[in-house]
């Protein structure tokens, strides 16, 4: 395990979340890696990256986790889909290294937040990692896109103060061909997290021609809008700057010639968010 420890003091930290890692986790034997999900006492991290403004309030320490069922057509981090590619971290060392920052984070009005991949592949080390960092006084918050949300109590769901939940598309044969998984799930947590009035954010990615129709976004508006603990709507605008990974990791990349919205196509799907009384960005 020295050399663990070694990585993680080497790789920790990345300049931004683009940044292409891979294997860092394939020396951890397989029993371990099921003893990690099981107990939560290790984690597979992609890096933690610091002065995050998009993940949640304030100035945020962001920790990207490794492992996700989704194989979302425009992932700008499809490194993070194998467990395997993540940097192993104890629970004590994560903790350790958030730590460091609980003053800072608190000055700022800012707070931890726990990505992806999908963190709740990683159940146990999410839920541990978060109930750690809550107890500093820090805000959390956990950025998912739900269909493992049943995997967590509602205790659990206590411990984390803000879920910012990815919904991909309100259409269900559209979430599927953009996923490859059912949006089902998806919907059922957001309902449960109403049910617990637990705050909420929910994160649209706006790709041309996949997510862009009109009357889904609408449907997803008003869906959101009935909900009464959606504080707020992302609405985020489809990029190119994960691009270079599905080369350099050989995947077929369907959405190559798709180009960035303009502003003004963001701006008209805010305002259907905002048709519905919803604060959207």
């Amino acid at each position: 395990m020295s050399g663990t420890a070694q990585l993680n003091d080497e790789l920790l930290h990345a300049k931004s979340p683009f940044e292409l890692r891979v294997h860092l986790g394939r020396g951890v034997p397989d029993s371990d890696v099921r003893s990690a999900l099981a107990t939560g006492d290790m984690g597979f991290l992609h890096s933690f990256t610091t002065g995050s403004t998009v993940d949640g309030p304030g100035v945020r320490v962001v920790a990207w986790t490794t492992g996700c069922q989704f194989r979302c057509l425009y992932c700008h981090n499809p490194d993070t889909w194998n467990m395997s590619n993540g940097i192993p971290i104890t629970l004590g060392k994560a903790t350790e290294e958030l730590h460091k920052y609980r003053t800072g984070l608190k000055v700022m009005a800012g707070g931890f937040t726990l990505s992806g991949g999908e963190p709740l592949m990683q159940d146990r080390f999410a839920v541990r990692l978060l109930t750690a960092v809550h107890a500093m006084g820090i805000h959390t918050a956990l950025d998912t896109n739900g269909s493992l949300g049943a995997r967590l109590t509602d205790a659990e769901l206590g411990e984390i103060d803000l879920v910012l939940l990815d919904i991909k598309n309100w259409d269900e044969q559209r979430h599927r061909r953009l996923t490859g998984m059912e949006v089902g799930p998806v919907l059922d947590f957001a309902r449960r997290l109403a049910k617990l009035k637990r705050p909420m954010w929910v994160r649209y990615v706006f790709v041309p021609g996949w997510s862009d129709d009109a009357r889904n976004i609408s449907q997803l508006a008003r869906f959101a809008a009935s909900l009464g603990n959606v504080e707020r709507v992302d609405v985020l605008p489809f990029h190119q700057m994960g691009r270079f990974k599905w080369k350099e990791l050989k995947l077929s990349y369907a959405l190559d010639d798709v180009q960035p919205p303009a502003r003004e196509t963001i701006e008209h799907a805010c305002a259907l968010f905002r048709a519905e009384g919803l604060k959207a960005y």
